[in-house]
Parts: structure tokens; C-alpha cells; sequence
């Protein structure tokens, strides 16, 4: 089986998208982080989920999770009113991980390689000018991988 058996479409961000933008597709398309690509479609890099919440949380809530609960649920409704006007290119990381991806043709363990040295849950398949034209979940990864 190769990647492009088991790539999916999955909706992917620019920079300049609002990061609140990005958290719904992230939340409607239950997705542990987008691809962010370039304006001719090539993959860049990876904002992950964890980075959206880092982005809407509190300091004091990241610097001790205890403290989050002071905030009562009422309160709690408002977190992603921290974001404000930030972009995706305001929460991605200045020094980048290196962008997993891999060609159509890799098979699953070469995807399942990629996927676990970049420590990424998310593997976007491109063709050759590295445009992409899907992107392979962990998820679905260890569905095809298992049989399920």
C-alpha cells in the first residue's frame, strides 16, 4: 500500500489565515494540527494543535495548570478571546520542525518513518513540484497499518 491509498483532503492554512480560523478547522475537522502552505500549495510546516491552545491559554495557566481552576466554566467560554487578531503565522514557532512529508509513492512504513522522526501526527503527501495533495493522519496511518 502506498501513501496515496491512504492520503486524505484535508483543509490546509496560510500564514496570514486568523488562528481562530484555524482552531475551528481544527476542532470541525477533529485534526491534531494543520499543514500551512505557501500560496502555490507546497507545505511548509505543521502548526499543531497544542500551539493554538498554548496561543489562547493564559500564561499563569501554562505555568501552573492548578491555577486554571480558579476560572469557572462561564469564564472558561472566553479563553480563545485571547487570541485577538493573531494570524497562523503569529502562533507557528520562530525556529520551525522540519515539515513531514513524503512523496505519493512511499509506502507506510516509510510514512510511519517520517511521522515518527519529525514527532508529528500529521504527514502531508506531495507530488513532484511539492505541491500537496493530501495529508496522511496518525490516525489513519495506524488504521490502514492495523487492518481496522
Amino acid at each position: 500500500m502506498r501513501a496515496w491509498n491512504v492520503a486524505v483532503q484535508m483543509t490546509t492554512v496560510v500564514e496570514s489565515t486568523p488562528a481562530r480560523e484555524a482552531a475551528r478547522v481544527l476542532a470541525a475537522q477533529d485534526l491534531p494540527g494543520l499543514v500551512v502552505v505557501d500560496g502555490k500549495g507546497r507545505p511548509m510546516t505543521v502548526l499543531a494543535g497544542t500551539q493554538v491552545l498554548r496561543m489562547a491559554l493564559p500564561s499563569y495557566c501554562q505555568d501552573d495548570p492548578a491555577l486554571a481552576r480558579v476560572i469557572d466554566e462561564k469564564a472558561a467560554d472566553v479563553i480563545f478571546d485571547g487570541i485577538g487578531d493573531r494570524t497562523v503565522g503569529d502562533l507557528l514557532p520562530r525556529i520551525r520542525p522540519e515539515l513531514p512529508a513524503v512523496s505519493a509513492d512511499a509506502t507506510l512504513l516509510e510514512v510511519a518513518s517520517v511521522m515518527a522522526r519529525s514527532n508529528v501526527p500529521l504527514v502531508a503527501v506531495v507530488d513532484a513540484d511539492r505541491v500537496m495533495t493530501g495529508a496522511i493522519t496518525l490516525d489513519g496511518l495506524l488504521d490502514r497499518m492495523l487492518g481496522t
